[in-house]
């Protein structure tokens, strides 16, 4: 692939810009700023306002112009591009640091956290389910039941490992193992912070006495180190498959001789734009089906909770397996997911960035965290590379979503660890790392709570 370069980007002739001309792109990016920035009459309670609307098109076009901006330069710098994560990377660290140190309007700030996911409403809630609906559903039969039928276990070799280097390195820092597991792999690897970090404080703090919020602020301290870490190591993984292609499925989870065929029987498959929106259409009814169990289960009180996205895996792998959906369908679902998963990537990226405070990171960077952190994300890329081929999985695959997307931030950290990696057709894997590995953490934190917390 012929490498991107800044003097094509600044061409007035090239179209560079997410398809936009150059000349285009400016004037997007002027009107962008003018209603982010301009103050403009009074709002409601006779503050400065301005002319930013908080719905759904302009804060999905605002984000999309700051996305390609970070994002198109990203993609072009050349030791970043190669080994940090190109334009996906630069994208959500440059939000973040305009979120954290309040280079935008709060407004815009607020419209934000209600485009990406602090309302019923949001982005993440169409990205994600697209996602999984489309690469499920156009996972090969076999070729899914083996997968799944393996990487429960692989996830747990990963949690091993993770445990393992945690544990070693915390012993050189004078940590005590038990420490390190309640601490660090628990929260590391729990899942995310709404279902990982928030309920396991709850678990500490119904067994301490104490406040919840004690065991929680160092916990996603710790849990945005390693998401950092994550996210990084996603992008150098990528690198290597690139330099070792036998450790690479590109994108393909189990090694699988019969994927070739596979293949050419998706490519004769052309769908047409009905077909896309009837997929769309189809995520959006499996979405209300899997929210109704997810309900119906939380009111069973069974003692631990499966999220919605659990059960939409579930029911897309149901009609996967049992070969329902014609095909046409299907090929408008892998239409859908590339769709999302190509081209909204950076605008997700965005919100994700603006989202995620700078401060939280550097308020546990002492040097010891910061390398405990490392070590337990090592140790599960380690061990599961190590196991993976004899497991019938690739192994950078396998590290990727087994091992990085268990120690990252849940579902925005599998979108920003994928991006690095390139890997967006994982995100079922991904998702049953955060939610069903997430589960099967609290868990654990559970046990270990009830013994050692004091």
């Amino acid at each position: 692939m012929a490498k991107k370069s800044f003097k094509e980007l600044f061409d007035p002739r090239e179209s560079k810009w997410g398809g936009i001309s150059l000349p285009m792109f400016l004037c997007a990016l002027i009107v962008v700023a003018i209603v982010v920035y301009v103050p403009f009459g009074l709002d409601k309670e006779g503050n400065p306002g301005s002319f930013l609307r908080p719905n759904f098109l302009i804060m999905f076009s605002a984000l999309a112009v700051f996305g390609l901006l970070f994002g198109e330069i990203g993609d072009r710098i050349p030791i970043w591009n190669d080994y940090i994560g190109g334009g996906t990377i630069l994208v959500f660290f440059m939000a973040a640091v305009f979120g954290t140190y309040n280079l935008v309007p709060e407004n815009f700030m607020k419209a934000v956290n209600i485009f990406y996911g602090k309302q019923p409403v949001n982005f993440l809630e169409m990205f994600i389910p697209a996602l999984i609906v489309g690469s499920v559903l156009t996972v090969d039969r076999k070729t899914l039941i083996k997968s799944i039928s393996g990487y429960i276990p692989l996830i747990i070799i990963g949690v091993i490992g993770a445990s393992a280097g945690g544990i070693a390195v915390g012993l050189i820092f004078g940590k005590n193992p038990i420490d390190v597991m309640m601490n660090y792999v628990l929260p590391i690897m729990g899942g995310g912070t709404g279902a990982g970090a928030v309920p396991m404080s709850e678990m500490w703090a119904s067994k301490t006495g104490r406040p919840a919020s004690e065991w929680f602020g160092f916990a996603i301290s710790i849990l945005s180190i390693a998401n950092v870490f994550a996210i990084l190591c996603g992008a150098l993984l990528k690198k290597l498959g690139e330099a070792k292609p036998s450790l690479t499925g590109n994108g393909e989870l189990l090694i699988d001789n019969t994927k070739e065929a596979v293949r050419d029987k998706e490519v004769d498959v052309k769908p047409e734009l009905t077909d896309t929106t009837a997929a769309f259409i189809l995520t959006g009814v499996l979405f209300m089906v899997a929210h109704i169990l997810g309900e119906v289960w939380e009111s069973l009180g069974l003692g631990f909770d499966l999220h919605r996205l659990v059960f939409l895996i579930l029911l897309t792998m149901f009609l996967n397996i049992a070969n329902i959906v014609p095909d046409k369908i299907k090929a408008g679902a892998k239409r859908m997911q590339t769709f999302f998963s190509k081209h909204t990537i950076w605008i997700l990226m965005a919100a994700v960035g603006f989202t995620t405070d700078v401060k939280e990171i550097i308020a546990a960077a002492a040097p010891s965290n910061i390398l405990i952190a490392l070590a337990i994300v090592l140790g599960a890329v380690g061990l599961i590379m190590l196991v993976a081929r004899t497991m019938k999985f690739y192994p950078v695959e396998a590290a990727i979503t087994a091992g990085l997307c268990m120690a990252n931030r849940g579902g925005a950290g599998d979108v920003a660890v994928l991006g690095a990696a390139d890997r967006m057709e994982l995100m079922s894997f991904a998702q049953i790392s955060s939610r069903i590995g997430g589960a099967m953490m609290l868990v654990l934190g559970s046990v270990l709570f009830s013994f050692f917390a004091s």
